[in-house]
């Protein structure tokens, strides 16, 4: 099951369990410790006193009370102190225990804030990629659907290197797009006179057999000789069953391989299970099963592309792929050329690529 990155409130959010970035004794706090306790009211309190406090890199469950949902896992992380005193892996075991007790109370979704970044110093960008890291590896083993739910802008924050180096990529490859057009406008500026490529809204819903883009003709070819005005007997016959079934089967076996059947094809090419690759793509079992059991399935272009980075495609072959669902790459669109970023430099995380995506307002892979 997938991981989604969110903007909300997590106290607003209808899951089975919400975590809360707890404080050792449990007894409520500032931040998200503080806004749990208030929106559950005065009884996660008196729950909170019977469970006697939580060490550092563990978690504790209660009922949620007046939260929407059912459960509220509370899990204490480390304060950043230069990262050498094993910060880290404490922040690890805060998500790994946290996950642990959210399968242990038969929980299907499960909604995380960003541990320790706040008050507890854990530098953003570190503490995100632990999370991100610690989920994804969870839910290559289990199936649960997690939110990571970032309140503001100002909590999210991806490597500043990655940052720049991705805006440089998309700043060149748009330049070189625009470029001779006189004063090109940035790719940073809000308004534009048409949606990038990948902006369209589209259905993952099949396409009818048959519906097929019209052929093209290129017109320096000569153009066949017209047909006598009568035939013969013998001439009528062979014309009669040219398309007949033989020449229909002939015909059908020239047609391309489809979206679902290409995938399907490279997914065995690697050696994959269905689990490893839908799992590793951020994606819903059901939604594989669609995909597995429809041969004209028609994905989204997001979902067309977080199974292209997870067989791990060149651009080309990503390309290639993402034709057959009827889309492409362009170098307007900050989605496209961020996904081409990661391919260039042969990074095939689909979590990680999602960090980037989200840093810079796109729409994420999978889920």
């Amino acid at each position: 099951m997938p991981i989604q990155i969110i903007r909300n409130d997590i106290t607003k959010l209808n899951c089975d369990a919400i975590v809360n970035a707890a404080n050792s004794s449990l007894l409520g706090g500032g931040g998200v410790d503080g806004a749990i306790h208030r929106a559950a009211g005065p009884e996660l309190l008196e729950a909170c006193r019977k469970l006697g406090g939580c060490p550092t890199g563990e978690a504790r469950i209660t009922k949620g009370y007046r939260l929407p949902g059912k459960y509220v896992i509370h899990t204490v992380g480390p304060v950043w102190q230069g990262g050498g005193r094993g910060e880290r892996e404490l922040l690890v075991s805060c998500y790994r225990e946290s996950l642990r007790l959210a399968l242990e109370y038969q929980c299907e979704t499960v909604a995380f804030p960003l541990i320790s970044s706040g008050v507890y110093g854990y530098p953003k960008d570190q503490a995100l990629k632990v999370a991100v890291d610690t989920i994804g590896e969870f839910l290559l083993e289990h199936e649960l659907f997690v939110y990571l739910v970032i309140f503001d802008r100002a909590s999210y924050t991806i490597g500043e290197k990655l940052f720049a180096d991705i805006r440089s990529y998309i700043d060149d490859r748009y330049v070189e797009l625009h470029g001779d057009t006189g004063r090109s406008r940035s790719p940073w500026e809000e308004t534009s006179s048409l949606p990038p490529l990948s902006s369209a809204p589209f259905l993952e819903e099949p396409v009818v057999p048959g519906e097929f883009e019209e052929a093209s003709f290129d017109r320096r070819e000569p153009l066949p000789a017209a047909c006598p005005a009568k035939s013969s007997p013998d001439a009528a016959g062979k014309e009669r069953t040219a398309f007949g079934k033989s020449g229909l089967d002939d015909a059908l076996a020239q047609i391309d391989e489809s979206f679902s059947q290409m995938l399907l094809r490279k997914i065995d090419e690697k050696g994959m299970t269905d689990a490893q690759c839908y799992k590793r793509a951020n994606m819903d079992r059901k939604l594989f099963s669609k995909i597995r059991g429809n041969v004209w399935y028609k994905p989204k272009k997001q979902t067309a592309v977080a199974f292209a980075i997870t067989l791990e495609l060149s651009l080309e072959e990503t390309k290639e792929l993402l034709m057959k669902a009827g889309f492409a790459l362009s170098h307007s669109s900050k989605f496209d050329i961020i996904i081409e970023y990661f391919i260039e430099n042969g990074n095939y995380n689909v979590f990680e690529i999602n960090e980037a995506l989200f840093a810079f307002d796109q729409s994420l892979l999978g889920a």
